[in-house]
């Protein structure tokens, strides 16, 4: 049996964890570069360890492709571009929704649990080639929100942001409306730990894993697609696991 990594919120930072830059993952000898206005980006190889060590200025932009980070298979790994990320209870977390909608609004995690529930067990497939097979998610398909806040139907796209006030992902409307791509509250049956990208994060099963942003904090609904995060820096906008990035990865 495989040993599913947990996402417990309980578990305590280990302060011998080390973090890296995705670059450093290149091996040793090789310097870290300033990231240069592109972000740092974070790296751990951890099972479900909450990131309250003290903040280091960190790492590089993620340009590199095809770089398996070192570690064991089926177990997750941490990243962010901003460091520390802010830390939000599910009691206190709330998502505005906005743009081509009927009325904009601002949900909680009450109201996302009035929504229907749907359970969601796939692959996770990070585009630097860790994998973690079969994880069961839960919460509201992204197409049940577009239809509770009644989406405009000539609306193009969807622009989702995380709230620690950096990373923004993108999805067209047909993309969203797929029944593999979740608004995820439940992770192996627990809470979304805030190292997971909780209290909610996004899941976008048939692409890799930058597209499923963690640490929702927005959704606006909008005419046409405006590129991410690390689009802008040169990934694929639609980056089916498999078919996209210059990978050649088994589809999730």
């Amino acid at each position: 049996m495989t040993d599913w990594p947990e996402a417990d919120e309980e578990t305590p930072w280990r302060s011998d964890e080390r973090r890296f830059s995705r670059r450093s993952l290149l091996g040793v000898g090789l310097s870290v570069v300033a990231a240069g206005g592109l972000g740092a980006v974070v790296w751990q190889a951890t099972k479900s360890q909450s990131p309250k060590a003290t903040p280091q200025p960190l790492g590089t932009a993620w340009n590199d492709l095809n770089i398996p980070p070192p570690g064991p298979a089926d177990e997750f790994q941490y990243y962010t571009v901003v460091e520390p990320v802010p830390v939000v209870a599910a009691a206190d977390w709330t998502m505005t929704v906005g743009g081509l909608v009927g009325s904009a609004s601002t949900l909680s995690m009450k109201d996302l649990r009035q929504l229907p529930q749907t359970g969601l067990t796939r692959d996770f497939q990070c585009v630097t080639g860790w994998r973690v097979s079969q994880v069961p998610w839960s919460g509201v398909l992204v197409r049940d929100l577009l239809r509770e806040v009644k989406a405009d139907s000539a609306a193009g796209a969807l622009r989702i942001t995380s709230f620690d006030g950096v990373y923004d992902e993108s999805l067209t409307i047909d993309q969203a409306k797929r029944d593999d791509v979740l608004i995820a509250t439940s992770m192996y049956g627990k809470p979304v730990s805030h190292e997971r990208g909780g209290p909610v994060r996004l899941i976008v099963a048939p692409m890799y894993g930058y597209k499923s942003l963690k640490w929702l904090g927005g959704v606006e609904v909008q005419a046409e697609v405006t590129p991410g995060y690390w689009e802008k820096r040169g990934y694929d906008v639609d980056a089916w696991v498999g078919q996209s990035n210059g990978r050649t990865d088994e589809p999730t």
